[in-house]
């Protein structure tokens, strides 16, 4: 009997993604079924669920998707979800809670790949200072920039408190060292791009954070990446589909250039259809986080 591809999508919030579910349908999966309101202690019965009712060739034909706002949550899910399994009946899983992860991985790679164009340098070693850094596509793009060597500051706009804890939480689950503070003024956002190499801007949608100005007092900015396509954007001067564009008000910082939301979006949407094809193409179960993300992002830039 031929098998039909299913996906299984997992979100622990009241409504699952309408962009997800586009995003599994664009796959081509022939079934997309979704979860809503999912708990952590539910998942080892709902996956053995999925594996065992769709026999050793079944599996092959089925996928699980972990969504989502909370990275932590869904970084548990998936381990849980591995612990799951049991030989021959796996299936692969991918995670990527709020599109978080292919969102961050997509920025970071993007702003890597300028890194070494236009800079000759990578990541290791650049300060890196991410703005709406406590949100989750903030605290993606600080723990991919922290793996791969960046010295990250972590910045929520009002609290000292909120920026320290989700620092301190997420060195401890992805064994990173990011520094957390606030900026609630231009003098203080002026103050941290100061000395910058890397500024992300992943705050919410149409809320500018770095107008001219505050650019003017970078010093060191060689790549400024903004993930906002909704007016007012996150930096001023950053158009849209810049990739590489000099910085026009980073005056003081030579050679500096930025990249837009929709270049991101670009490389963010293809990076989703690779993931989710491989949940289907692998011969092998996969476990993919932000680490299996970025990789790919990597080779798509």
């Amino acid at each position: 009997m031929h098998k039909r591809s299913v996906i299984h999508m997992f979100d622990p919030s009241p409504h699952t993604s309408p962009f997800d579910v586009n995003f599994a349908v664009d796959a081509e999966f022939d079934v997309v079924v979704p979860y809503n309101n999912v708990k952590l202690e539910e998942i080892n019965a709902l996956v053995q669920d999925v594996i065992f009712s769709r026999g050793p060739s079944g599996v092959k034909m089925t996928g699980i998707f972990i969504g989502g706002r909370d990275i932590g949550l869904a970084m548990s899910m998936l381990e849980s979800a591995r612990k799951a399994m049991v030989p021959p009946f796996e299936v692969s899983v991918l995670a990527d809670p709020s599109g978080a992860f292919t969102t961050a991985a997509a920025l970071v790679a993007c702003v890597e790949k300028e890194l070494k164009s236009k800079h000759g340098t990578d990541l290791k070693g650049c300060r890196a200072i991410v703005f709406g850094g406590t949100g989750p596509v903030g605290i993606a793009t600080g723990v991919i920039s922290a793996s791969a060597g960046a010295d990250v500051t972590l910045v929520d706009h009002i609290s000292i408190d909120t920026a320290l804890e989700k620092a301190s939480e997420y060195n401890k689950l992805c064994k990173v060292s990011m520094r957390g503070t606030y900026a609630s003024s231009d003098a203080d956002k002026a103050r941290l791009v100061s000395n910058a190499d890397i500024v992300f801007c992943t705050a919410k949608a149409g809320i500018q954070v770095l107008n001219a100005s505050v650019l003017g007092d970078a010093k060191e900015l060689k790549v400024a990446g903004d993930v906002n396509a909704v007016p007012p954007l996150g930096i001023e001067g950053i158009k849209r589909h810049d990739f590489g564009r000099e910085l026009e008000y980073a005056t003081n910082s030579e050679g500096a250039v930025g990249i837009g939301a929709l270049a991101v979006g670009d490389v963010k949407y293809n990076l989703q259809h690779v993931l989710l094809d491989q949940l289907l193409e692998s011969e092998t179960p996969i476990f993919m986080d932000f680490r299996d993300a970025f990789a790919r992002a990597r080779g798509l830039v």
